[in-house]
């Protein structure tokens, strides 16, 4: 991937590890919009950063999504990096009263939002790179949070299938798969001990610039490489 001179579309790039990238890609010179469920989150993003370019869209809505395509296509046909990071995180047992709603909002954002976007950049202009938030939680569940888990394995699962479709095409297909980070995904101060999202960033911007596709942190490294050992040989085997 080119670090620079991109327009970048980045979901739930107003807080946590999206705000993050949205900072780190506007310091190597690209040009970034975000969208966002709150305007006064947005607000918050461009005062501090007048040059990223925000939309009001909340993309768990089929309606929303589309909208925010069309608005992409008529105002930045230029965008040509999609990166698929909005999700939530509810801690919840399935014997919850309200489990199977937040079961649904989790889906429909997590897993429905990202497949939607990605089919409609890829059908009409293919982007030059397609990055998708996934997460150490991809390879071992944290029960309390049984849901999230289940999209960040659904997300690790077709990234790997995505790009496999995607090898012959100039589409690059990226992962980042962080481990648990101080941000307030789930809540706030239940990540409180975790490393800084700016470390993580550090470590990721590195790997971009070695060429790498698939991009780990802390825990996350070591559980990643774990699953590539134990499955490549049989997707070679099953994706020739």
């Amino acid at each position: 991937m080119n670090l620079s001179n991109n327009k970048i579309l980045i979901t739930g790039g107003a807080t946590g590890i999206g705000l993050g990238l949205t900072e780190r890609f506007i310091k190597e010179n690209n040009t970034v919009i975000i969208c966002g469920r709150r305007q006064e989150a947005l607000n918050e993003v461009t005062e501090k950063s007048p040059t990223v370019i925000t939309k009001v869209c909340d993309i768990a809505n089929e309606a929303e999504r589309i909208e925010l395509f069309n608005w992409i296509a008529a105002n930045h046909p230029d965008v040509n990096v999609l990166v698929n990071n909005a999700g939530i995180q509810n801690w919840m047992n399935v014997a919850d009263d309200d489990f199977y709603k937040k079961a649904e909002s989790e889906i429909a954002i997590n897993i429905a939002a990202p497949l939607h976007l990605t089919q409609l950049f890829l059908n009409v202009k293919s982007p030059d790179t397609v990055m998708n938030v996934t997460s150490g939680l991809a390879f071992v569940p944290l029960s309390k949070v049984p849901v999230y888990c289940g999209t960040k394995a659904f997300m690790r699962s077709f990234t790997l299938s995505l790009r496999h479709q995607l090898k012959e095409t100039d589409t690059e297909v990226i992962e980042i798969i962080p481990p648990a980070l101080n941000t307030d995904l789930g809540g706030k101060g239940i990540h409180d001990g975790h490393p800084s999202v700016t470390d993580f960033l550090e470590s990721i911007f590195n790997q971009l610039k070695e060429g790498k596709t698939e991009l780990t942190f802390g825990t996350s490294e070591s559980r990643a490489a774990a699953n590539n050992e134990t499955i490549t040989e049989y997707f070679n085997r099953m994706n020739p």
